[in-house]
């Protein structure tokens, strides 16, 4: 029996005359995927996209799990293929679906019929098969408001398709298809969860962290990096720039007040991030902040920062609170790395008391006590980059 992944996209099927760019966008990257898991044909018809084992040492498993974390696809399910005649797909229903059913007590059975040429309408393709399912498996029983399993038959242009069971994909739109974006990543719980959910919209990631060595270990980018091979499950391919703020914290602890020391930080930290972004072609920066999360999140703080730089600023936690962010970071596999205790630069020198409603000329006056622009570029040329190729 041939079994085949089926792949549903959502939004994409809105894009009007665009949509075409977006469908292929989306085969070119579950192609890429596939790779890992043997060979397989990739093909689309009826807002569909069909993956096909092409050869028996093909992880059909893997791929179907790889498929979920893509992002666009809505759902994923796995089908049997049969002939387009109602006594192929009972077959087909005899052999492949009561395996499904094992653990269920009720089901209903959908039908879509595509091919308008074929003899039974969708409600009486339901009926027939739905006598089957009973047949084969007597202990169970129809529920069509709140049924355990719904039993699919398709019957579309390059057959029929019978399946029991839809899983929830990865949603959004195709990586790459809105622009790129660089993401601030710490060693935190919520630039990670930030990054991710820009890659849902379809942003590529490419990412700085900024290190303090010798007050932060190798351990601590070691840790980065690993959040960086995680999200790159989802997101693709991502470079991390790394850049070294050890110097710039020291001169800020001899020649400013300590009250500013995070507000300032975090303007270097920015200008910095937008240098790098239009280095490598970003139009925007990402950040994990949640406003009043902590002191430099405040809406004035928040303020201050941005006013350090011409570039857009995403920060798509923005209005999440703190377990809503811990629940995103499950699910995406990033939160026991984030948890590590290894620390990042926004934990060294941090004052004690630090301001919360910073007025921006005040924090120009402490920012001109140092060679700012001096700074930035001595910073910049600290600069290297790590590859981090995703590993579906």
């Amino acid at each position: 029996m041939k079994e085949i992944i089926l792949c549903k996209y959502g939004e994409i099927v809105l894009k009007g005359a665009n949509r075409k760019y977006f469908e292929d966008m989306l085969c070119r990257e579950i192609r890429k995927r596939t790779k890992a898991y043997g060979s397989f044909d990739v093909y689309r018809a009826q807002s569909t996209i069909y993956i096909e084992a092409s050869d028996d040492g093909a992880d059909f498993d893997g791929m179907f799990d790889a498929a979920r974390k893509v992002f666009g696809i809505v759902s994923v399910s796995r089908a049997a293929v049969c002939d387009k005649n109602i006594d192929a797909i009972s077959d087909t229903v005899r052999n492949y679906i009561p395996d499904y059913l094992s653990e269920a007590k009720t089901f209903k059975v959908e039908a879509k019929r595509s091919d308008k040429t074929f003899p039974l309408d969708s409600m009486e393709i339901s009926r027939e098969i739905g006598g089957v399912v009973l047949e084969c498996c007597p202990k169970i029983s129809v529920d069509v408001h709140k049924p355990d399993v719904v039993v699919k038959v398709e019957i579309r242009e390059f057959g029929a398709y019978v399946s029991a069971g839809v899983f929830k994909g990865a949603g959004g739109m195709p990586v790459g298809s809105n622009g790129k974006g660089l993401l601030l990543l710490s060693g935190g719980i919520d630039s990670p969860v930030a990054g991710y959910m820009l890659a849902k919209r379809g942003v590529k990631l490419e990412a700085v962290h900024f290190e303090s060595f010798p007050y932060t270990s190798e351990r601590a980018k070691e840790k980065v990096l690993d959040l960086a091979r995680l999200v790159a499950v989802y997101a693709g391919d991502i470079k991390v720039h790394i850049v070294s703020l050890t110097h710039i914290q020291e001169e800020l602890v001899k020649h400013c007040d300590e009250d500013y020391f995070t507000l300032l930080l975090r303007r270097y930290m920015m200008t910095i991030a937008e240098k790098v972004a239009r280095d490598n072609g970003c139009g925007a920066l990402i950040t994990g902040e949640s406003v009043g999360q902590v002191a430099s999140q405040t809406m004035q703080a928040l303020g201050v920062t941005d006013a350090a730089v011409n570039i857009p600023v995403f920060r798509p936690c923005i209005g999440l609170d703190k377990e809503e962010i811990v629940q995103i970071s499950r699910q995406i596999n990033t939160f026991e790395t984030s948890i590590l205790p290894y620390e990042d630069c926004c934990t060294v020198f941090t004052p004690k008391h630090p301001k919360t409603r910073p007025e921006l000329t005040k924090v120009l006056v402490q920012e001109q006590k140092l060679n700012f622009d001096e700074l930035v570029e001595e910073a910049l040329g600290t600069l290297y980059t790590e590859y981090i190729t995703a590993e579906y």
